[in-house]
């Protein structure tokens, strides 16, 4: 029945029923990926204590990261060959693969490995179900359907907070870490989705012919990864060490490389130069990157902030964020529905860039005393500024390009973004943990004389860690290498007023890292005032190629024959 249901008539449009069976199928599939980042965020501090790494945790985000993006437009060209429901069934299961493999991680290291073969997979999961919205869906209606895609957002903030916190409060379940559920969960979930994708995903392929860009792909990845590596350890090496200086060498000698491989490749370039020539796609890209790294840093740092600073649980610390995700799904709807009836989407992501830039400013004035309530506010706004963002500029890169280039022009969008992401992942990642050390000391040396700490230090029930701090202060190393970077666990059970300092100083190490991302934001701000207004399409890029290829075929009918070759 599925497959009759979808078979698009021969004008290429499809009706409202088509395109919901359709969008089921979507649905599951960026309900895995979504739902993977939320559970991940909550769990990730007690994988990364469990596995002794909390320091090397930014790796499990940015390997994941880099491997996404790296594949990104990789799926969108060759999705524009072969057909969207291939790639799209091979990403789930190449993301099923990745969660099985995450759950037999044994240090932080391997778990970095095996998220990159689940970015590998998630990387089409995003960028394809955007793209064949695109194909099936005219831009002014688009907004009609965005709340699916939104419940399935929504529902994934709501729930892995709750799954990856009862996982990562669990210390073991069947007989597995509570943790390693946290992965396995994808696998029924995937092994669901590809079941409802090959029931309800039936479009009528038209073979647009790419030479695939595989050298941009591999010198990409050349450019990207000595950066990220350099980001992420600059400050273990020091950041004029060889090892430091190799990496800024290569990584620069790479991006070079993979701009002239680009250029060469014209059109058929995995990210096409020529697509910056158009003012709205270049604006929209430079923006895209800088929200990218504002929203992942700022991402990356809240529930570490709820966690250690707050001490709250994995599972509270993921529903003290739906202020957050409240704030997103308003924006988005408010801002899709307003566009879906105006035509009009510019005023959007500006007011978003403001939002983001004022929000992150006053997080930088959060200490680890400030009321919760108080916090949730600007978490509100926060989101409402990402979600004025998602949606308008994913669609002004859409519509500004021809029906034939959404797969490739869907793609670079998401993939600026999610080079965004990963760059401030790896750097606001790399300042808190490069400078937490130094300011959990300073704080310790203004607590240790104050008669508080003194009578806890003194407290028999405290006399476990008095011995640590003095082993540490006489091996020559300060209070603050207590193990708090590798594991921070034991400041949960710790008496408060010995964990008050270091508590702080995790705080004023965020403080500096929001404020940061507010200066990368001013800067996104002032790129987004020069996004042009498009007049928005009102047919879809399905129906629109339907239309020229049958042009094609009629102008190819009537032609005379060509002589030989």
């Amino acid at each position: 029945m599925a497959a009759t249901a979808t078979t698009p008539p021969d004008n290429g449009a499809l009706s409202h029923r088509q395109i919901v069976t359709i969008l089921v199928g979507l649905m599951m599939g960026m309900f895995l990926a979504a739902l993977d980042q939320t559970i991940v965020a909550t769990a990730i501090r007690t994988i990364a204590d469990d596995l002794k790494g909390l320091d090397q945790q930014a790796w499990a985000t940015t390997a994941y990261l880099i491997t996404s993006t790296i594949v990104t437009p990789l799926y969108g060209k060759l999705s524009d060959i072969y057909g969207r429901k291939k790639f799209f069934s091979a990403a789930i299961t190449i993301f099923v693969i990745g969660s099985v493999l995450c759950t037999l991680s044994q240090s932080m290291l391997q778990l970095a490995f095996y998220r990159a073969v689940q970015g590998l997979g998630a990387g089409g999961l995003f960028s394809l179900a955007l793209a064949i919205i695109g194909d099936i869906v005219p831009p002014r209606e688009r907004a009609k359907y965005q709340g699916y895609f939104l419940a399935v957002f929504g529902t994934s903030s709501v729930l892995g907070p709750v799954i990856g916190g009862f996982f990562a409060g669990q210390t073991t379940l069947l007989g597995i870490s509570g943790w390693r559920w946290v992965f396995l969960v994808n696998v029924p979930i995937g092994i669901a989705a590809l079941l409802v994708v090959a029931r309800t995903l039936h479009l009528n392929h038209t073979r647009l012919d790419h030479r695939i860009d595989w050298w941009g792909a591999v010198t990409l990845s050349v450019g990207l990864v000595p950066l990220l590596l350099v980001a992420e350890q600059g400050r273990d090496w020091g950041w004029a060490s060889g090892r430091s200086i190799a990496c800024f060498v290569v990584g620069g000698l790479g991006i070079v490389a993979f701009l002239l491989v680009e250029r060469a490749m014209k059109d058929e370039a995995l990210l096409p130069l020529t697509l910056f020539t158009n003012r709205t796609v270049a604006v929209a890209s430079g923006a895209s990157v800088l929200i990218g790294m504002a929203m992942f840093g700022g991402l990356a740092c809240l529930p570490l902030y709820l966690q250690i600073v707050k001490g709250a649980s994995p599972t509270k610390a993921g529903l003290l964020l739906l202020p957050l995700t409240l704030g997103i799904m308003f924006g988005s709807i408010l801002s899709g529905q307003i566009i879906s009836r105006t035509g009009r989407y510019r005023r959007f992501p500006i007011m978003g860039a403001a939002l983001l830039t004022v929000s992150l400013f006053v997080f930088h004035y959060v200490h680890a005393d400030t009321p919760l309530w108080q916090t949730m506010i600007v978490m509100v706004f926060f989101g409402l500024g990402l979600g004025f963002n998602f949606q308008p500029l994913t669609l002004a890169v859409q519509n500004a390009v021809s029906p034939r280039m959404i797969g490739v022009a869907t793609s670079s969008a998401t993939f600026t973004r999610q080079i965004g992401g990963t760059l401030g992942t790896a750097v606001f990642l790399s300042i808190l943990f490069s400078t937490v050390g130094d300011k959990i000391a300073s704080a310790l040396q203004k607590a240790v004389p104050t008669p508080e700490f003194q009578a806890a230090l003194k407290d028999p029930a405290n006399a476990a860690f008095a011995k640590q701090m003095q082993a540490a202060q006489a091996s020559g190393g300060s209070a603050s290498g207590t193990g708090v970077l590798k594991d921070s666990s034991f400041l949960n059970s710790l008496d408060a007023r010995l964990a008050k300092p270091f508590l702080q100083g995790f705080s004023d190490s965020m403080d500096l890292v929001f404020l940061v991302g507010s200066g990368v934001m001013v800067i996104g701000f002032l790129v987004m005032l020069f996004l042009p207004h498009v007049e928005l399409r009102g047919g879809s890029a399905y129906s629109e190629r339907g239309a020229s290829d049958k042009a094609d075929a009629e102008r190819a009918a009537a032609a005379p024959p060509a002589m030989g070759h």
